[in-house]
């Protein structure tokens, strides 16, 4: 385990940009699609603070889970937990299935991506 302070200042400004999002954004591309498109790159980054992976395998992890908790909406998760009272619960594990967010997700690990190789060819220079 490490603690890097550059990916964790990046999860913290995330945070703050999604919980904006959430609350003071009320249109029809930003909040469906902004956040999803942020919040991989939030997970991507609050994995790498502690953590030390490579980009391509924190990448593809944070693309499965994320693919695995829109696919849970589409079964209806929360509500065969029993959890769909629970607020925190219908936030995090969400509670219908788009497919349209899986290309959010998709388009945010390919930033990711892309700046990774960016900020690595940059150092090589």
């Amino acid at each position: 385990m490490i603690f890097n302070k550059f990916y964790f200042v990046l999860t913290f400004l995330l945070f703050i940009t999604e919980i904006f999002i959430g609350r003071f954004l009320d249109n029809a591309i930003i909040r469906p699609y902004g956040g999803d498109f942020l919040v991989v790159i939030l997970v991507y980054c609050f994995v790498k603070s502690f953590v030390k992976t490579p980009v391509i395998t924190t990448a593809i992890g944070v693309l499965v889970f994320a693919y695995l908790i829109e696919v849970s909406q589409y079964f209806h998760l929360v509500n065969v937990l029993g959890w769909q009272h629970i607020k925190a619960a219908r936030i995090v594990l969400g509670t219908s299935f788009s497919f349209i967010d899986l290309v959010t997700y998709t388009l945010g690990i390919l930033l990711v991506l892309i700046i990774e190789k960016a900020i690595h060819l940059r150092r090589l220079t």
